[in-house]
């Protein structure tokens, strides 16, 4: 050794700084991942929110027709289009929902 930065020191502080380059490489992303999660979860529930679906009749209740990302009746899949959400809510055994008013711009457009 001659006084100056050894081999093997300047190996060690690379391997921590590529250690530290790793960590922060990898915080990056996992926040990529997260933003990437919500925005597929908004996309999905603005797409629900484009269709209906109808909650079968209970015994003491009539049949209800819910816009697609109403939370009062929350299912995956079995939605309805536009045309048939009209059909579903001229039925007299069918009602809209009251708290999502499903025929809010349905009938009207």
């Amino acid at each position: 050794m001659s006084g100056g930065i050894s081999d093997l020191d300047k190996n060690r502080t690379l391997e921590q700084w590529l250690e530290w380059q790793l960590r922060q490489v990898r915080g990056r992303i996992r926040e990529l991942e997260i933003k990437e999660q919500q925005e597929r979860r908004r996309r999905e529930q603005a797409h629900a929110a484009l269709r209906w679906k109808i909650q079968p009749q209970r015994s003491s209740s009539a049949a209800l027709v819910h816009r697609g990302d109403c939370a009062l009746y929350p299912v995956e899949g079995g939605f309805l289009d536009r045309e048939e959400a009209v059909i579903a809510l001229a039925e007299p055994d069918i009602e809209a929902c009251q708290i999502c008013k499903p025929e809010t711009g349905l009938v009207d457009g």
